[in-house]
C-alpha cells in the first residue's frame, strides 16, 4: 500500500491550504505537488483577513501612478497593487511595484543622529538635543555672519505642503534670501522657457491628448526607461496611425520604434530645431493666421532661423541632413501635432533657448491649445510640478509669484503676518549656493529631500563646499551620501506615513494617502521644520498641526495668482483622482488643456515668441578629449538612487552603472573603460551597442563615487535658468585594468547595510538587452 504523501505534511489538509483541483483543468503533476505540500504552496499562505487597501499614488517620477498599498492587521504596509487610475490603468513600473518595501526597510532612520565635528562618529540622541543643537548653531552662524550665513536646499519629492513650508521658513523663520530646491537640476529650464513664452509655467495638454494626435514629437525623454507607464499614451497614439519622431543622441527604447530618429550629437538640440523651422518656413508650412492672431517676435525669430539651412544644421548635429526636412514635413503636415521634451534638452547650458526652439516650432505650425495639439515638458521627480510654485525656489513665492515684484512681496507678507521689510529678496541657485558655502559666505545649511554628493555636478566642488559649513543639517528616512558628512540628521517620514499633494507633469493636483503610522522616534518634515522654527521664535507663524492645516494656508496664498490652487481640496481630490490647475474656485473642474481660447497667461495673451541662438557647450572639445559624455536615468533607479539603491529587485535588475559606447571604439562588452574628463576619471564596464552615436558615451548617474557620473560632469550653467549642463562634456575614454567598486548605501551606526540589496553589486558586467539593439552578449 503506498503511504499516503499527505501525512508527512500535515498543513496539505488543512482545507484553507489544500484547494480541491479539477483533473480535467489542471496540468498534469499539479494535484500531486499541491498534496505533497510543495514548494512555494507549503510555505505560503494567502489569507489576509483584515486587510486594508489605501489609494495613493507612487512617490517617484512626474507620471504619478495610481496604487493600492496593501495594510495587514497591524497598520504596517506589506504589499502594493495597482490602481485603475486614469493615469496609469492599472500600470507600475519596476520602481512602483517595489516602492512600498522602502516604507518597513531595515535600513529606515529611526533616531536623530548627531556629532559636533566631523571627526567624531555620529550617535543616535534625543529629539531635544538634537533640536537644541541645530537652533544654537544656527543663531550662532547668524549672529556672526549675518542671517544670509545660514541656508537651506529643498526636495521636489517633497509633497507641495512641505515645499510651501520650505520656503516660508527659510524666509520667516530663518530670514535667509539663501533659500533652493533640488528641482534646480531638472525642470527650470523649461519653467523659465514657458514663462516667457506663454506667461505660465506648466505642461499645456494632458497625457490624453497624446492618444488623439497623429505626429507626436519627443525631445531629450529616455520615456521607456525614464516614465514608463507614459508609454501607454504613445503606443494609443501609433494604434491610431499616429507617426513618431524621437530626438535622442542614444537610440533607446522608444527611439528604436520611431518613424524618424534624429540621433544628433550632444548639446546640438536649438540648432536643430531652428533648421527645422527654417524648413517649415521655406516650404510654406507655419500658421500665418495663427501667428497674426496669437504670437509675438514672429519676423524676428522668422530672420533668425534663416540662418539655419539643414547644410549648416546637419554638419554641427552630426546627422543626415534629409533628416531634418523629413521631421519639418511630418509635424508641420500633421493635423495635429504634438512635441514633449524632458532632461535631454533641458540639461544644458542653452536649456531655456532649446525649449524655446521648441516652442517655436509648434506656434508656427498652430499646433497648440488643442486636443491632440500642443506642447508638454516631462517632469522629472514625482513632484517636480508642484514643488517649483509655492516659494522653495529662490526667486519664487507661493502662487508661483515673483520675489522682486513689490505687490506679490506685499500680498504675501498680509498672509504671513510679517513686514514686507522683513521678506529677504531672491537668493542663488542651488549650484551657486555651492559655490558660496566653498567661499565660505554660506557656513549652515539644511538640507531636505536631496542628495548632492550624487545628484550634483563636479562631485570635487560639491564635496569641497560641504566640507567648508561649519554646520550642515539632513532631514531624510535613509542615511544619505549628503547626510553622511551632516553635523545633525533628523529621521523623518516617507511618503506613505504622511499625507499631501503633489502635482504630476500634467499639472494635476493628486492626494497621497496615509498608510500606516511612523515608526517610533520618526517625525514628518512638516513637524521638525514647525518644530525649529517655534525654537527660533517664529512658532506662531508655523502653528500647523499636520498637512491640512499647511494645504488650507497654501490654497490661500496661491488664490488668485496663475498657479491658482484655491479650488482644490483634499475633498475634491478624493472624489475626483486629480485636479489640473488654475482652480480658482471649489466648484471650478480645473483647467487640463491651456491656451484652448487661443490667449496666454501674458497680459496681452499673446504668445511671445523668442529669437534662439545655438552656441557650443561650455566644455570644449580638444585632442586630449574629443568626445561627448551624457548621462541620464534607468528604468530600475531613480535620481541619487539613495531609495532604489536599497531595494532588492532592483538592485538586481541593475546593480551598476556603467559606460555606454560604440562598438567602433574596440572594446569587449564588460570589459574596464576608463571615461576622463577635466573633473577626473573612474571605470566602468563598457557597454557595447550600436545604439548610442560613436563620439558619444552614456553614464547611468545612480551611484557615488567612486562610480558618479557627476564625478565627471561639469558645473556649467544655464545663464537664465542656472541648471547644469549635465547632457554634455567633452571626454574621452581609455582601456583600463580594474572596474571601479560600487559601495553599498549609507546606513546608520550599529547597521550593517542590508545584505539582500547588496549580493548584486559585485557582478562586473553591465546589464543586457533591455538597453538597446546590438548590445554585445554576456560572456
Amino acid at each position: 500500500m503506498t503511504a499516503d504523501p499527505r501525512a508527512a505534511h500535515p498543513r496539505a489538509a488543512d482545507p484553507r491550504t489544500a484547494v480541491p483541483l479539477d483533473p480535467s483543468l489542471a496540468p498534469p503533476g499539479t494535484r500531486a505537488f499541491r498534496d505533497a505540500g510543495g514548494i512555494p504552496a507549503d510555505r505560503w499562505r494567502a489569507d489576509q483577513d483584515g486587510e486594508t487597501l489605501v489609494p495613493t499614488h507612487c512617490c517617484f517620477c512626474g507620471v504619478q501612478c495610481g496604487m493600492y498599498l496593501r495594510v495587514d492587521r497591524g497598520g504596517k504596509v506589506f504589499g502594493v497593487e495597482p490602481r485603475n487610475h486614469d493615469i496609469n490603468r492599472m500600470r507600475l513600473c519596476p520602481k512602483g511595484i517595489n516602492a512600498y518595501q522602502q516604507v518597513n526597510h531595515p535600513d529606515r532612520l529611526t533616531a536623530p543622529l548627531m556629532r559636533r565635528s566631523r571627526d567624531e562618529e555620529f550617535r543616535e540622541v534625543s529629539w531635544d538635543e538634537a533640536l537644541d543643537f541645530t537652533v544654537a548653531e544656527i543663531r550662532r552662524i547668524q549672529q556672526s555672519h549675518g542671517n544670509d550665513a545660514f541656508g537651506l536646499l529643498g526636495g521636489a519629492s517633497l509633497f507641495s505642503e512641505k515645499t510651501y513650508l520650505v520656503g516660508k521658513f527659510a524666509r520667516v523663520a530663518l530670514k535667509s534670501r539663501h533659500v533652493d530646491y533640488n528641482g534646480r537640476l531638472c525642470m527650470v529650464s523649461a519653467a523659465g522657457a514657458n514663462k516667457l513664452a506663454f506667461g505660465i509655467d506648466r505642461a499645456g495638454n494632458p497625457f490624453s491628448d497624446i492618444l488623439l494626435t497623429d505626429c507626436l514629437l519627443i525631445a531629450g525623454s529616455n520615456v521607456g526607461e525614464c516614465f514608463p507607464v507614459m508609454t501607454q499614451y504613445v503606443w494609443g497614439a501609433r494604434d491610431r496611425g499616429a507617426s513618431l519622431i524621437v530626438v535622442d543622441p542614444r537610440e533607446t527604447a522608444i527611439a528604436r520604434t520611431a518613424d524618424i530618429h534624429v540621433a544628433l550629437k550632444p548639446g546640438t538640440d536649438s540648432a536643430f530645431f531652428n533648421s527645422v523651422l527654417h524648413v517649415v518656413v521655406e516650404e510654406g508650412l507655419t500658421d500665418e493666421a495663427y501667428l497674426a492672431a496669437h504670437a509675438t517676435g514672429w519676423e524676428e525669430v522668422k530672420a533668425k532661423v534663416a540662418e539655419y539651412p539643414p547644410y549648416r544644421a546637419a554638419e554641427i548635429c552630426g546627422i543626415p541632413v534629409e533628416q531634418i526636412t523629413q521631421v519639418a514635413r511630418a509635424f508641420a503636415r500633421a493635423p495635429k501635432a504634438m512635441a514633449w521634451h524632458a532632461r535631454g534638452i533641458e540639461h544644458h547650458s542653452q536649456g531655456v533657448e532649446n525649449c524655446l526652439s521648441v516652442i517655436n516650432l509648434c506656434t508656427a505650425t498652430g499646433h497648440i491649445g488643442k486636443p491632440g495639439a500642443g506642447y508638454g515638458t516631462i517632469t522629472g521627480q514625482g513632484n517636480g510640478q508642484g514643488g517649483r510654485e509655492h516659494g522653495q525656489k529662490s526667486d519664487l513665492l507661493p502662487g508661483g509669484r515673483s520675489i522682486m515684484n513689490e505687490e506679490h512681496r506685499r500680498q504675501i507678507c498680509e498672509i504671513w503676518g510679517i513686514e514686507e521689510s522683513e521678506l529677504p529678496p531672491a537668493g542663488t541657485s542651488m549650484m551657486e549656493m555651492v559655490w558660496q558655502m566653498q567661499r565660505r559666505e554660506i557656513r549652515g545649511l539644511i538640507g531636505i529631500c536631496n542628495n548632492p554628493f550624487v545628484s550634483l555636478p563636479n562631485y570635487g566642488v560639491v564635496k569641497e563646499g560641504y566640507d567648508a559649513t561649519e554646520f550642515h543639517a539632513q532631514f531624510d528616512f535613509f542615511l544619505s551620501e549628503t547626510a553622511v558628512n551632516a553635523h545633525v540628521v533628523f529621521p523623518v517620514t516617507t511618503w506613505a506615513e504622511d499625507e499631501g499633494v503633489m502635482a504630476n507633469a500634467e499639472a494635476r493636483v493628486v492626494k497621497h494617502n496615509k498608510a500606516q503610522d511612523p515608526p517610533p522616534g520618526v517625525r514628518t518634515d512638516t513637524w521638525v521644520m514647525c518644530e525649529l522654527a517655534r525654537r527660533l521664535g517664529a512658532g506662531d507663524k508655523f502653528a500647523f498641526p499636520d498637512s491640512r492645516a499647511v494645504f488650507d494656508e497654501l490654497r490661500i496664498a496661491s488664490a488668485g495668482t496663475v498657479n491658482d490652487y484655491y479650488g482644490i481640496t483634499y475633498e475634491r481630490l478624493e472624489e475626483t483622482g486629480g485636479i489640473a490647475w488654475p482652480c480658482p474656485t471649489t466648484d471650478h473642474p480645473g483647467t487640463p488643456r491651456l491656451f484652448e481660447d487661443g490667449r496666454t497667461y501674458h497680459p496681452d495673451g499673446r504668445i511671445h515668441l523668442q529669437v534662439v541662438e545655438w552656441h557650443p557647450p561650455m566644455d570644449p572639445y580638444d585632442d586630449e578629449h574629443p568626445m561627448s559624455l551624457t548621462t541620464g536615468r534607468t528604468v530600475a533607479h531613480f535620481l541619487s538612487g539613495n531609495q532604489t539603491r536599497r531595494l532588492g529587485a532592483l538592485v538586481e535588475q541593475t546593480p551598476r552603472p556603467w559606460a555606454e559606447l560604440h562598438p567602433s571604439h574596440g572594446f569587449r562588452n564588460g570589459e574596464p573603460v576608463r571615461v576622463v574628463t577635466r573633473r577626473g576619471s573612474e571605470v566602468f564596464p563598457a557597454l557595447v551597442t550600436e545604439a548610442i552615436r560613436p563620439d558619444t558615451v552614456f553614464i547611468p548617474y545612480h551611484w557615488p563615487v567612486p562610480t558618479a557620473a557627476n564625478a565627471l560632469t561639469i558645473d556649467a550653467l544655464d545663464p537664465r535658468s542656472k541648471i547644469p549642463e549635465y547632457k554634455v562634456c567633452a571626454c574621452r575614454i581609455e582601456h583600463a585594468e580594474k572596474i571601479d567598486d560600487v559601495p553599498a548605501p549609507p546606513v546608520a551606526p550599529g547597521q550593517v547595510s542590508y545584505p539582500e540589496t547588496q549580493v548584486s553589486r559585485t557582478d562586473p558586467l553591465p546589464p543586457t538587452a533591455p538597453q538597446g539593439r546590438g548590445t554585445s552578449e554576456r560572456s
